[in-house]
């Protein structure tokens, strides 16, 4: 939210600088993002003079240009080449000297320099209107009527309004914050606390009277809880024509653009006071009825942007009878606006039900100035005082008489909360005791009301304005940021208690295996929740995806059903910024609504992504694509330090993996990895294989028993190692030849590793060869060549019997 530091000076004489000020915002909660500097006219005039042009004659080398002789004052004169065709001796001008930065319409900068045009030498510009930000003409140069001295700086003749904006990251609790009158209020608290006092004032509104009924409308509201308080008024002879200098200026320096007197009064006292209006042409009320209502669902209307929405039976409007105008406190309508040719007015200002007027625009997918207050929650007792004020506004800018008595519905008062504080409760929760006299004057500057006092408390009134202050604990927030986070002492003493916990916490395996990941070379990722439909359109699941009512955006409008995509676009995003070696995990849930019935479900998962060169690109070495088996390498490690020291692989394909493996326990499948089919990376943007590994983090769970950590010295005795080439049926596994060897031999036979497989020339059709290497060792002595001989002949014969093998 913008905040103009002149602007703030209607309401409060600030004698701080725009950075004190700034600091105090934000130790009072309403922190300053950055402080932005505004000028009316970009460069503010800086270096442009008033200039006399003594002589003006053609160029020698050019047809449209003229080469003059300007007089800059003191007694300096320079030549300056110019093409302007209304350039002539005698006149003043304003001239940008050598080095005056000069900004274009698109707010880009270039500088005056000393050149040469067509071989004539250039000392400067003489300007156009356009070109230093007095107007939009480029038919000539400006001549300035004026007898001002030759070299007075052109900012004297043109005024310029420089202000300083902040830049405030407002919260979404502090509503009475989100106008200059609100931020002018807590400034005014913090310097009253500081010891300096200062007034505020609100414009005053006693001139505003009924100058004849010439133009009653008949307002009704239907319904007063979506309209607690609606306020109305018209005016009649209203002249529109553009706004002065100083409310564009105002409106400009927040980012606002002007449009009209009436438009930028309404905008003016929106951002000036918190209190959203709506003008209306009251030509085109032509039932003289103003009713605030619903309408039939599917009804059509055509809102300020041209686009036909449709109305939802909730939908508040302001209506002309049963004619559609407004979507209340969110968009006006095409045909109900103020234009060049309105010349009379109906003028609302209301307290819209907040719950109302958020379904409505997130519904329409609108927001607007005012529907992002009437959602956070405006002040009720400012209605008409604001509605009274722009009626002011507009007959001081564009005339007009006031034609109706003033309509004000409020049924039903929206009164101040009452709260009771204590003290005692005050000093524990702000860990220091404050004195009653200080706690009494910083809620007096906060205009809550003290109604009684005893010893032991206060009890308290808290305008309505502040509708996020509803408890003691709020009112003791609003004490301890008046006072100062920073200034509350810490104390020498810090008091905890340990709960006991079991190793088993599911945090604890999971920092465990985080720290096992890191020590691989893996980063831990998180992502967001919120994902885009688009991702779950094809899926298999008999889920449904779970849908946001209010979604942030259509591409956050669902909750993930699996970690999948997000895990790609953290892929996609690093490959794009030449980060190559990816190795990511991410522990996060998924969301499902099972189909047909009201029945909601989280899943946890550990997701893995490996996208990397095998071996980085060297000089003497060319790069190499990641393996698949270091992915099943990292999984099996995971499992292994979960304790699930034996598990079944399964080969699997589905809608995820081109190729994969499953491994499971007991039936229950752990995890899975395998190559993400290609159109999947390629959907993501990403052109390169990537593996993938999911682990069933809540069937992990419900399986786990950690394995303690067991340290076993190193063995005195060697290890033997014994070949086997080995002639195959192609159908035959490494992992069931490794089974079947490690069940025959559980003393001796410590490892079956695979080194060669061959298929081709030479061989059998429907053959392969393996190679295996044997490791064999005995903890207590040396082998002998007739035990090792023993334990080959018993595997040889093994593998003959049951896979039909030959020794090669």
């Amino acid at each position: 939210m913008k905040i103009s530091y002149n602007w703030l000076q209607q309401f409060i004489t600030l004698k701080d600088t725009p950075e004190e000020s700034g600091k105090l915002l934000t130790d009072l909660g309403l922190e300053v993002e950055g402080i932005d500097t505004y000028e009316s006219i970009p460069g503010s005039l800086e270096g442009i003079v008033v200039g006399e042009v003594l002589s003006c004659i053609s160029h020698p080398n050019a047809d449209r240009l003229r080469v003059t002789t300007v007089a800059l004052g003191e007694g300096e004169t320079v030549q300056i080449v110019c093409g302007a065709p209304n350039v002539a001796a005698g006149q003043k001008v304003p001239v940008a000297t050598i080095g005056t930065t000069l900004y274009t319409s698109e707010g880009e900068s270039w500088t005056i320099k000393k050149g040469k045009i067509r071989g004539e030498e250039s000392h400067g510009m003489i300007c156009a209107e356009d070109e230093i930000g007095l107007g939009t003409g480029h038919e000539g140069i400006l001549v300035l009527d004026t007898d001002a001295a030759n070299g007075t700086p052109l900012s004297e003749l043109f005024p310029v309004e420089k202000d300083f904006v902040f830049e405030i990251g407002l919260t979404p609790n502090r509503a009475d914050a989100m106008s200059h009158w609100g931020v002018a209020r807590d400034l005014a608290a913090g310097l009253e606390h500081n010891g300096k006092h200062i007034e505020l004032d609100l414009p005053p509104t006693r001139r505003f009277q009924v100058t004849n009924r010439s133009l009653k409308m008949d307002v009704r509201v239907a319904d007063a809880a979506k309209a607690p308080r609606y306020c109305g008024v018209t005016l009649s002879g209203v002249r529109v024509t553009t706004s002065p200098d100083w409310l564009r200026h105002r409106l400009e320096s927040i980012g606002v653009k002007p449009i009209n007197t009436v438009v930028d009064i309404t905008n003016y006292v929106l951002h000036g006071l918190g209190q959203p209006l709506h003008a209306f042409d009251a030509a085109k009320i032509t039932t003289r009825s103003v009713h605030v209502k619903t309408l039939s669902s599917g009804t059509p209307f055509v809102t300020l942007d041209g686009t036909e929405r449709t109305l939802h039976e909730e939908d508040l409007m302001i209506c002309d009878t049963d004619t559609p105008l407004c979507l209340a406190g969110v968009y006006g309508g095409l045909h109900s606006g103020i234009t060049e040719t309105t010349t009379d007015v109906f003028l609302e200002s209301a307290y819209f039900d907040p719950v109302t007027i958020r379904k409505t625009a997130k519904r329409h997918g609108l927001n607007t100035d005012a529907s992002f207050r009437y959602e956070r929650g405006i002040d009720p007792s400012i209605t008409e005082y604001a509605l009274q004020y722009a009626v002011l506004l507009i007959q001081q800018l564009s005339g007009g008489v006031v034609s109706m008595d003033s309509v004000d519905l409020y049924p039903h008062k929206i009164e101040d909360k009452p709260i009771y504080l204590s003290f005692d409760q005050a000093a524990k929760l702000i860990g220091e005791r404050l004195s009653k006299e200080k706690i009494k004057n910083i809620l007096f500057a906060l205009e809550i009301k003290i109604t009684n006092e005893t010893e032991s408390g206060l009890s308290l009134v808290v305008p309505s304005y502040r509708n996020d202050v509803t408890r003691e604990v709020d009112v003791i927030e609003e004490i301890v940021r008046v006072y100062g986070y920073n200034r509350i002492q810490t104390s020498d003493k810090l008091a905890i208690s340990v709960a006991p916990s079991s190793k088993h916490e599911d945090y604890k395996i999971q920092n465990k295996i985080a720290d096992q990941l890191v020590a691989l070379g893996f980063y831990e990722m998180m992502s967001n929740s919120l994902t885009s439909p688009a991702h779950h359109a094809n899926q298999t699941e008999q889920t449904d995806v779970v849908t946001l009512l209010n979604p942030l955006s259509n591409d956050l409008s669902v909750l993930r059903t699996n970690l999948l995509f997000s895990g790609l676009e953290a892929i996609a995003y690093n490959l794009n910024h030449q980060q190559d070696h990816l190795q990511l995990f991410e522990f996060g849930k998924s969301y499902h609504h099972q189909t047909g019935t009201s029945t909601y479900e989280e899943k946890k998962y550990l997701s893995l992504f490996i996208s990397r060169p095998e071996v980085r690109n060297h000089w003497i070495s060319a790069p190499q694509s990641g393996d698949f088996y270091y992915s099943k390498g990292v999984v099996m490690a995971i499992l292994e330090r979960l304790g699930f020291g034996t598990v079944t692989e399964r080969y699997i394909q589905n809608e995820t993996f081109a190729e994969g493996l499953s491994f499971a326990t007991r039936k229950v499948v752990l995890a899975e990895c395998g190559w993400i089919h290609k159109d999947i990376c390629t959907s993501a943007g990403i052109n390169k294989p990537v593996a993938h590994a999911i682990l069933y983090w809540d069937r992990i769970r419900e399986q786990l028993s950690i394995t303690p950590l067991r340290v076993q010295p190193i063995a005195k005795y060697p290890q033997v190692r014994r070949d086997f080439a080995l002639l195959l049926r192609e159908d035959v596994t490494f992992e069931e030849l490794r089974s079947l060897a490690l069940r025959q031999e559980r003393k001796l036979l410590k490892d079956v590793t695979l080194f060669d497989v061959y298929q081709g020339k030479n061989l059998p059709e429907g053959k392969k060869s393996y190679a295996l290497s044997f490791m064999l060792q005995d903890e207590n002595k040396t082998l002998t060549d007739k035990q090792i001989d023993k334990v080959m002949k018993k595997l040889q014969q093994q593998f003959e019997t049951v896979f039909e093998a030959e020794l090669r």
